[in-house]
């Protein structure tokens, strides 16, 4: 916890505050306002022999959750605003613009500094400083108008970095992280060293090294380059030892830098956003599945399609990942899920992430703004979902210059027609094969149903098509001799506007698709299940067994017992197989708790049912009023 703001600058007007600890959950900071917007020059010959005095330190102090400022001098004046802090940013790319949107919110001023006159975050950040992050000279320069300096990129002149930190200069995440991050090799040795869960790595330096490595974890082999590998560049697959020497020439050659990986038979490739605060808070997304094309990240799924213990061990995987770091910020981590549901981790960015772009829709704090919070020193913002699925899809260069642009405006008109898409076009001046030019976000009531969304606007569908959603209510029952009964259900659901499906699947007759139903049914977009039985009733306890989602027994009137064997079949039930039920034949109250069910996250629905509960009443107190006005016989012989 920092007790003196370390960016005081007393030439400038600065002065140091002390932080009071005891009071908690405020956040204020001083300065003097006629230099709260000063832009500091370029260095004068003065300021090259005091480099601390040239930055811009334009937030006076910083203060973690639960610990306020208390200006020194009755001179202080309080800051008005989220933050005055300037962000300097070390690349304009598509990220730096994604953080420049989110910094506009909160009104914090965000520098960027690349070599790119257009990049993207050009014509969104306070000031674009055109020079390279990789040149010492022009990254130095940079930080001296910064409060705090951050990175879009790894792959930046990290040697900078630390010398600039020796002289003072708030970097976050810290340049150790970075020199960490920026050598894959290293990476796996640090993570290893912290039991981090790893394929089995090793160094190679010449084609022998490679062969024992071949020899001792088998092939396929996957071979890396140590630096400067992102979007699959950098890597290469050995199939044999004698595709090794032309893997290697891919590559660059031994002279580059490289190491191997035992290969890992994933199932999934997961990811886990990770937010940092300068308290050394963490606080992490939930865990989405990314789908790669081309080693370059296609599609991500959130959230991940798995069970709740494979989610917390991804969780906390990456949070040890994280905390065995230094500095504050978002950052990225990338898993496998092996068959035999091993989490192991493959890589982190410290910034970021492609796999992140759905918070900024999905979630009630996006990534992007989280950066912002963590190294400025504001308090973390919450992670969690606001919508229960997201998918977001990348939109990759398809074919180079004005024909890719042609082709990515026809994908963009399209997705514009989906509900709940949103659409992100990242304005790079020029197309790409594989080059990522924007990416657009569907979210929706579950992953199936925004699935669906997304494979319409690909398969270029009518918008009719792309109009309809998928079922959110299943209506499932064992014989087409209860669909007069079941018919109900569906009445209702179509009387509230809730999506449903009508199927046979019999428990007895033909449990193998029963069984595929009922474990396909939360994939494809079903919330809750409504299952109709006569007799036994095996069918609503059975289905319960073989899914998470909530089961609506419907006992149906068979020609003997009149219904009370299939009620009493649904409701003993054992233990850990529950499965709400409803009066014999009445099918109408279970599309109506169904209703009551998917009302709970979805105001429009509850806000229906309220006014149905409304018009019922208002019902019988017309025949109320129209029995007491008219009498009983006239009611009955109108």
């Amino acid at each position: 916890m920092l007790q003196q703001s370390s960016c005081c600058c007393d030439s400038f007007g600065f002065r140091p505050c002390s932080v009071a600890s005891k009071t908690k959950n405020a956040f204020s900071c001083y300065m003097d306002l006629k230099d709260k917007n000063k832009l500091l020059p370029f260095a004068s010959s003065r300021s090259l022999k005091h480099p601390q005095l040239n930055r811009n330190p334009v937030l006076a102090c910083r203060a973690s959750r639960g610990s306020p400022v208390i200006p020194v001098g009755k001179d202080d004046l309080p800051i008005h605003g989220v933050a005055e802090v300037i962000v300097g940013v070390l690349g304009g790319g598509q990220l730096g613009r994604m953080l420049c949107q989110a910094a506009s919110q909160m009104a914090i001023k965000v520098m960027v500094l690349d070599p790119q006159e257009n990049c993207p975050a050009s014509k969104l950040a306070y000031h674009h400083m055109v020079g390279s992050f990789d040149d010492s000279a022009t990254v130095q320069e940079f930080a001296k108008r910064c409060g705090v300096l951050t990175v879009e990129i790894e792959h930046v002149d990290v040697e900078t970095l630390e010398k600039l930190e020796l002289q003072g200069v708030d970097c976050q995440p810290k340049a150790s992280t970075i020199r960490i991050i920026q050598d894959k090799y290293l990476q796996k040795v640090h993570f290893s060293q912290h039991d981090i869960p790893l394929p089995e790595f090793m160094q190679i330096d010449d084609l022998e090294g490679a062969k024992r490595a071949g020899d001792l974890f088998g092939y396929p082999l996957m071979i890396k380059s140590r630096r400067l590998a992102y979007d699959g560049r950098g890597n290469a697959v050995a199939k044999s030892d004698n595709e090794l020497s032309s893997a290697v020439t891919a590559l660059g050659g031994f002279d580059r830098g490289l190491y191997v990986e035992k290969w890992a038979p994933f199932v999934k490739e997961l990811a886990v956003i990770v937010a940092r605060g300068r308290d050394n808070s963490i606080l992490c997304y939930p865990a989405v599945e990314t789908i790669h094309k081309e080693n370059i990240c296609h599609i991500v799924k959130a959230p991940a399609n798995m069970s709740w213990k494979i989610r917390e061990l991804a969780t906390d995987i990456a949070s040890r990942a994280v905390s065995s770091l230094e500095g504050a910020g978002v950052f990225a981590v990338e898993l496998f899920l092996t068959k035999d549901d091993q989490i192991l981790l493959n890589e982190v960015a410290p910034r970021p992430h492609n796999s992140g772009h759905h918070t900024i829709e999905s979630c009630y704090t996006s990534q992007y703004e989280q950066h912002l919070r963590a190294v400025v020193g504001l308090p973390l913002g919450d992670p969690s979902m606001k919508t229960p699925a997201a998918i977001m899809y990348n939109l990759l260069g398809e074919d180079e210059g004005e024909p890719g642009f042609h082709l990515a405006h026809q994908l963009i008109a399209r997705a514009l027609c989906i509900p709940g898409a949103t659409v992100h076009w990242y304005d790079k001046p020029e197309m790409r094969k594989q080059r990522k030019m924007g990416h657009i976000t569907i979210v929706g009531p579950s992953i199936g149903n925004v699935k669906k969304l997304l494979d319409s606007m690909l398969n270029e569908e009518s918008s009719e098509s792309q109009s309809a959603v998928a079922p959110r209510v299943g209506i499932v029952m064992g014989s087409d001799s209860d669909l007069p009964v079941m018919k109900d259900a569906a009445n209702v659901l179509n009387m509230f506007g809730v999506p449903n499906e009508v199927r046979i699947v019999s428990a007895h007759r033909t449990p193998e698709l029963m069984y595929s139903y009922a474990l396909s049914a939360r994939e494809r977009g079903i919330q809750v299940i409504i299952a109709g039985a006569g007799g036994a009733a095996h069918l609503p306890g059975m289905v319960a067994a073989l899914t998470p989602l909530p089961v609506i027994g419907v006992p149906v009137r068979a020609s003997t017992l009149d219904g009370v064997d299939s009620l009493l079949s649904i409701v003993q039930m054992p233990r850990g197989v529950p499965v709400a039920t409803v009066a014999v034949n009445n099918a109408t109250n279970a599309g109506l708790l169904a209703v009551r069910m998917l009302g709970v996250c979805d105001a429009d629905l509850l806000s229906r049912m309220s006014q149905y509960q409304e018009d019922t009443r208002n019902e019988v107190l017309t025949k109320a009023e129209k029995l007491q006005k008219d009498g009983w016989e006239s009611y009955l012989n109108p």
